[in-house]
């Protein structure tokens, strides 16, 4: 294994300083250390980015805490703070300003609960809207959710060669009886972030009614998020892809969705959506990935309030992707770029403004698993998506059998990128 990570060409490339980005880089877990294979790079952030000291370490001191919430005494009031905290900090990273907010198993879980609460809310007959571009979260929930209540499944098309989807392709596909219609923010594929805006507009415009669901599970580490702009009903994010460990996924609702008829205590309020006791761990370590990218804002901007200080931070998280991400694809004098080497596919093409983080490609006559694993050799951690229940969907319509993804965040490198392109050549060269 060989790596080379050294240079002060590399640095000045980088969209941060030398400074913030060590400091930035020090704020996380094996950054540059694996646990069980040593010295590595890790570009696999799309399947679960590296997580925070800070969560870490708080969420062990709140875990240990054998306490309930809703007793009488000091340990029960304290849990209750973290969750209520926990629960503030959420409405500032997902922008929102009213709705409610719940923890689910996972983003995935919550995802089928909302499309499921959505389809049985609408009025009966009409149709149920997906992309193919969708993780099957979304995908499978709506295909579901059609056929069980008695609707017409839809499917938008995806721009093959952009490996995005438009507002234009919705209005194609969305009818006035459309009642329930997903979007998928950023795909974990194609790397490419979609118009969440633009497209609900335009469902808007032909079923005013409809209920729109957003999954941002892969936008929600590259970027801010503002629902309250979205005109949507509903936004999904996963922690364990948010410099979080592995819990809940979160989903915000909208007022009205909120209270269509679910599973809930029926001494609960309308609106209540998490069935018994919340994990004040789990609540105390959202509030320490917020308070992280709070700092990080502020390193961007004077403003002092904390959802001000989450925008700069996700504007500055951008910038650092979008140096990384050309970097890789153009590459330098030093170094030739993902999109030069001779029988490589780039999936979006090499000049794609709406990539997030992420450059997916095939290799003539080596099928993903094959580039992943060589990869591996050199101390390069990537993954590959394959024509199976998670990205068949999605790499049928591009005619690939699978795809080898590198996965990149704002605490990656220049150096690291070009080490990465060096192992890339030498694999690619040896065919």
């Amino acid at each position: 294994m060989t790596l080379t990570l050294t240079s002060a060409h590399d640095v000045v490339d980088n969209a941060f300083s030398a400074e913030l980005l060590s400091e930035i880089r020090e704020r996380f877990h094996h950054v540059e250390q694996c646990p069980y294979a040593g010295k590595r790079i890790f570009f696999e952030n799309a399947g679960g980015s590296l997580t925070l000291k800070a969560v870490v370490q708080r969420v062990a001191e709140v875990a240990s805490v054998p306490d309930n919430a809703h007793r009488d005494n000091a340990a029960s009031r304290a849990i209750e703070q973290i969750v209520d905290d926990g629960r503030e900090a959420l409405a500032d990273f997902f922008g929102a300003q009213d709705g409610v907010i719940f923890s689910g198993e996972t983003g995935s879980e919550c995802l089928f609960r909302l499309i499921r609460a959505a389809a049985n809310a609408a009025p009966a007959g009409g149709s149920i809207v997906a992309c193919e571009l969708e993780h099957p979260s979304s995908f499978d929930g709506t295909a579901q959710w059609a056929r069980r209540t008695d609707r017409e499944w839809l499917t938008v098309p995806f721009d093959t060669g952009g490996g995005r989807v438009t507002a234009e392709h919705y209005a194609k596909v969305v009818r006035p009886d459309t009642r329930v219609a997903t979007i998928l923010h950023t795909s974990p594929v194609t790397g490419m972030a979609q118009d969440v805006a633009a497209i609900a507009e335009t469902i808007r415009a032909i079923a005013p009614d409809c209920f729109i669901i957003v999954d941002g599970i892969q936008h929600a580490p590259h970027g801010a998020l503002d629902v309250a702009n979205y005109d949507v009903d509903g936004y999904v994010v996963s922690m364990y892809k948010t410099f979080c460990q592995f819990n809940n996924g979160y989903a915000w609702l909208s007022p009205r969705l909120a209270c269509v008829d679910h599973d809930r205590l029926l001494g609960k309020p309308d609106d209540a959506w998490e069935l018994g006791s919340r994990d004040p761990s789990a609540f105390a370590a959202v509030s320490e990935m917020v308070a992280y990218l709070e700092w990080l804002g502020a390193q961007f901007t004077a403003e002092t309030s904390r959802r001000q200080r989450l925008l700069a931070a996700g504007e500055a998280m951008h910038a650092q992707e979008q140096a990384l991400v050309t970097r890789l694809i153009q590459g330098s004098p030093r170094v030739e770029g993902l999109g030069a080497l001779l029988g490589v596919r780039l999936i979006g093409g090499t000049d794609a403004p709406w990539r997030e983080g992420v450059a997916s490609f095939a290799v003539d006559g080596m099928d993903a698993p094959t580039v992943v694993a060589k990869l591996g050799e050199h101390g390069i951690r990537t993954h590959a998506r394959k024509n199976d229940a998670f990205s068949g969907n999605i790499l049928r319509p591009l005619g690939l059998s699978s795809v080898t993804r590198i996965s990149m965040a704002h605490y990656n490198t220049i150096a690291e990128v070009d080490a990465c392109l060096v192992a890339l050549k030498a694999i690619v060269s040896d065919q």
